[in-house]
């Protein structure tokens, strides 16, 4: 099977430098030098659909601009690149959620690719009129796609549960193809509901070994659900033509972080409710120290940024053979994203994919092979000629 890639757009604004948000970190810490306007953002998606990225994630938050909306003035500007709109269930009824990707299905020729959160923080929650706890907010999601997917069967659904009730719901039309549902959560009360309704499942850049230990946990309880699951990751990539370019990339970013936001935002994030952001804290405990958690892999984004918080970082053939070793493991399909998007991009798209379409590992989405970027020549001033 060829990997699939996929691209981010920083909704809430891009920069040369980590731009910090999500998870616990206060409204209006988000934001970067380059705002997300639809010109800047079209670029972005443009340009990875060009270098073969199959989509392009859109975060959902109070931090970011709306994904339903922004996906679909963006979906104009592309001809291919699919959008992975994030949403939140608790905040829209499940017969709109249905109806809302059916639209979205047909007016953008089934470039729709949906991610499910359901929300870690019940501080946000709340500002948005949604007072549950987190396990009840899991138990809510797993009646939503229950409907949900009911719906995109065409059938008419009656549904009186503990926090979703429809009567009589049904299509007008209903979408082709079904859109794909991308899941991710780390806690007990995630695990049974991924494997009962996400095609991909997705973790956050955990060292391989911790990955595995995932991936094995969802497979018992999909297994034991009767159902198959793919498997996804989301990561930052920091990949240049030698590996002390990358590094040195990295150490730029994090000199650029102040002392006193990295401590801002850790004590934000410390009171996070999600599992998988406790997980991503433990990588690196608040520390600059120590950020290289694994070979080719850097915690240090997530000194200011929630989420996901780790980065594949090193030359090409080292980022490629790192996304070699997380296939082994059975992850399929990559998210990825760098600072800024847009540069990152033509980094990794130039220099990582053909390297992996050598190998027999990518092949690009429109059948077009991945540019590849010619090597690196020295500069050499040559002496001016002799002006008589």
């Amino acid at each position: 099977m060829s990997l699939t890639f996929h691209w981010f757009l920083p909704t809430y604004g891009d920069s040369r430098a980590i731009v910090g948000g999500g998870h616990g970190v206060p409204v209006g810490t988000a934001g970067g030098a380059r705002p997300a306007s639809v010109a800047y953002l079209g670029q972005i998606a443009r340009s990875a659909e060009q270098l073969g990225f199959a989509g392009a994630l859109t975060p959902t938050g109070a931090w970011c601009e709306d994904a339903w909306l922004a996906t679909a003035m963006l979906a104009e500007a592309t001809e291919r690149l699919k959008f992975l709109v994030a949403f939140r269930p608790g905040l829209l009824s499940p017969t709109l959620a249905a109806q809302m990707a059916s639209t979205f299905q047909r007016l953008s020729g089934g470039r729709l690719l949906l991610n499910v959160v359901t929300g870690g923080e019940s501080t946000e929650q709340r500002a948005y009129g949604d007072f549950l706890d987190k396990d009840a907010r899991y138990t809510r999601t797993d009646e939503f796609l229950h409907v949900v997917r009911a719906l995109w069967r065409g059938e008419t659904v009656d549904h009186d549960g503990a926090h979703v009730r429809v009567e009589g719901a049904r299509l007008g039309r209903v979408p082709d193809p079904v859109p794909p549902i991308y899941f991710g959560g780390s806690s007990a009360a995630a695990g049974p509901v991924a494997a009962r309704h996400s095609d991909v499942y997705l973790t956050w850049g955990e060292p391989p070994a911790q990955v595995a230990g995932k991936l094995d946990w969802i497979r018992g309880l999909a297994g034991a659900a009767g159902r198959e699951v793919r498997y996804g990751i989301r990561l930052h990539v920091i990949s240049r033509d030698t590996a002390d370019e990358a590094w040195a990339q990295a150490r730029k970013l994090l000199d650029g972080i102040a002392s006193d936001d990295i401590r801002a935002v850790q004590e934000g994030l410390r009171r996070s409710e999600s599992e998988g952001q406790r997980r991503m804290l433990d990588l690196h405990g608040g520390s600059r120290d120590s950020l290289e958690i694994a070979p080719n892999l850097w915690a240090g984004v997530g000194l200011v940024r929630g989420g996901a918080g780790t980065a594949l970082v090193g030359s090409h053939t080292e980022v490629a053979d790192r996304i070699a070793e997380y296939h082994a493991l059975g992850i399929d399909e990559f998210i990825l994203s760098g600072h800024p998007h847009l540069e990152e991009a033509y980094w990794f798209g130039e220099g990582v994919l053909p390297i992996l379409r050598r190998r027999g590992l990518w092949r690009h989405p429109a059948g077009e092979p991945a540019t590849e970027a010619p090597a690196a020549v020295p500069f050499s001033p040559q002496p001016m000629p002799a002006r008589g």
